[in-house]
């Protein structure tokens, strides 16, 4: 992809699904630790995957959703105890590292923004060592609102100011693009394939990108 680096100073860039493979989240949250929790309250994994559904639809886009310690209140779990048992699925998407190289050749200003829990993000970190691409590392809970959010966009502003018109931002949540766009930033991407062992996603709003490099 060819982006128009001579008019971008800031890139900001998702973690989950845009720079790391989804599938990791994906089989965590909707196989693995209902299994878990499903053997320690004796019950079969139908019944486990039932206690997550209504929870996954009451929280859906807002900072619990993202919360490694809601979680485990509301499960009764040490949820990051059993995040290292799928870390061999923790990988780079195919041309993440290159695009990566690439950003900070073109700009002095590249910032991982995610929603990911920090917990989260530290042994992610700790597999991939991500965060040596970055400026600047920031989940959303501490700005205390998630990126669906529209003033979460004002809030990173405020932290450290950026140009809407001149920032590129990835990200492969439908819902993160709309708020970003609603702020007026200018080079909006989606990814097309978040999750290597799931089907690509439908068409979006935003040009979709196969490969980031």
């Amino acid at each position: 992809m060819n982006f128009d680096w001579q008019n971008i100073d800031t890139v900001l860039l998702d973690m989950d699904g845009t720079l790391l493979d989804l599938n990791y989240d994906t089989s965590f949250w909707l196989d693995h630790l209902p299994a878990i929790w499903a053997q320690k309250n004796n019950v079969d994994l139908e019944q486990g995957r039932a206690r997550f559904a209504p929870i996954f639809v009451e929280h859906a886009g807002t900072l619990n959703w993202y919360c490694i310690d809601f979680w485990s209140r509301e499960l009764g779990l040490e949820v990051m105890d059993y995040k290292r048992d799928l870390a061999h699925k923790i990988r780079y998407r195919d041309t993440a590292e290159a695009f990566l190289a690439r950003c900070r050749k073109e700009t002095n200003d590249v910032r991982l923004i995610t929603n990911a829990h920090r917990k989260t993000l530290d042994l992610k970190n700790e597999i991939t060592q991500i965060n040596r691409y970055f400026d600047q590392t920031l989940c959303s809970h501490e700005l205390n609102r998630p990126k669906e959010d529209l003033l979460f966009w004002p809030a990173l502003d405020e932290l450290q100011p950026f140009d809407p018109e001149r920032t590129l931002f990835i990200d492969d949540n439908e819902s993160v693009l709309e708020a970003a766009h609603a702020y007026g930033i200018k080079h909006l991407y989606s990814i097309l394939e978040p999750d290597s062992r799931r089907p690509r996603k439908t068409p979006s709003k935003f040009e979709m990108l196969a490969r980031l490099a």
